[in-house]
């Protein structure tokens, strides 16, 4: 079953077209990868699947009353709150009941890899934003998780550990989108997935079918050495 449909999806900034008649679909229970280089239009499309941004033409059809998590390319939160601090108040924009955070908020922390909640997020490193940046998806167990650059600033432990529960959160059957430039997470953790090239779809990617590996079918699509 498609827990996400997109049909010919257009968006232009200033005459540019940055994703042109883009056409996919995400099974439920799957993680898929859209990949490309720096302006491919990954961000915009994850942007109009949000509906965070407007759609030209197209149309993105999502499972009705699904919930979804997202975790942005360059997560910001306010400088003078702590972790924990961070996440109520993200589930209380949520509507998520105050006994219900109380349990979910630690959880969230551990699996994340924050064991300290009481640091102001002002002092936090790039790495710590993306890991509060991804228990704040996870914050009302969405059904949908769309990470975009989730290990982005992580060193090579941080990121062993980010994409380790990114696996386990497939296995627990949630469907998840990743953006990300580090193709052996991708290998590691996606079943299929995309690569775009200036805003269109050039490759199909199937790990089962696949012969050759990633990095070398995204260097030979995209032009590489």
């Amino acid at each position: 079953m498609n827990m996400l449909s997109c049909s010919n999806l257009k968006k232009t900034y200033q005459k540019q077209c940055v994703v042109n008649q883009l056409s996919f679909s995400v099974l439920q229970g799957e993680a898929f990868a859209l990949l490309g280089s720096n302006g491919a239009g990954k961000t915009t499309t994850i942007k109009m699947i949000l509906g965070l941004i407007p759609k030209d033409e197209g149309s993105v059809e999502l499972t009705e009353g699904i919930r979804i998590g997202y975790s942005p390319e360059t997560p910001y939160f306010h400088p003078f709150l702590n972790g924990r601090e961070v996440l109520e108040f993200y589930g209380g924009l949520q509507k998520i009941s105050k006994s219900e955070l109380k349990q979910q908020i630690p959880m969230l922390m551990e699996q994340a890899g924050l064991e300290d909640g009481k640091t102001k997020v002002k002092h936090y490193s790039k790495g710590m934003l993306q890991r509060l940046a991804l228990a704040q998806a996870l914050l009302g167990d969405p059904q949908l998780l769309i990470l975009d650059e989730p290990t982005a600033g992580l060193d090579a432990l941080g990121r062993v550990e980010i994409i380790h529960t990114i696996k386990k959160l497939k296995e627990e059957g949630k469907t998840i989108i990743i953006n990300s430039h580090i193709l052996n997470d991708i290998e590691h953790v996606c079943d299929r997935g995309i690569i775009l090239k200036k805003g269109n779809l050039i490759y199909q990617w199937e790990k089962e079918k696949e012969t050759r590996g990633l990095e070398e079918i995204f260097l030979d699509q995209i032009g590489g050495i």
